[in-house]
């Protein structure tokens, strides 16, 4: 048998803010499934921007966000995700 690469899906902005915020949901067991070498994911950066937004502007904590951009630099770095 010849091992080749794994399947590969293309996540949209809907997919990653579900994989990243419903642990229960589809996308979440496909990145689970990414970060074990299962399957390669990929996204437009644009979606990631969306998150990033997403992030700045609802988790805050006394008027702030609650992350800085070092912190959120290393959270999309530890995703096993390839943003184009």
């Amino acid at each position: 048998m010849a091992w080749g690469r794994p399947d590969g899906y293309v996540f949209g902005t809907g997919d990653l803010v579900h994989a990243l915020f419903d642990a229960e949901s589809d996308q979440a067991k496909l990145l689970e499934l990414a970060a074990c070498n299962g399957v390669e994911l990929r996204a437009e950066s644009s979606s990631w921007n969306a998150v990033l937004w997403l992030i700045m502007n609802t988790l805050k904590a006394d008027g702030s966000p609650v992350y800085i951009g070092e912190e959120l630099g290393r959270l999309r770095a530890s995703l096993p995700i390839d943003f184009r």
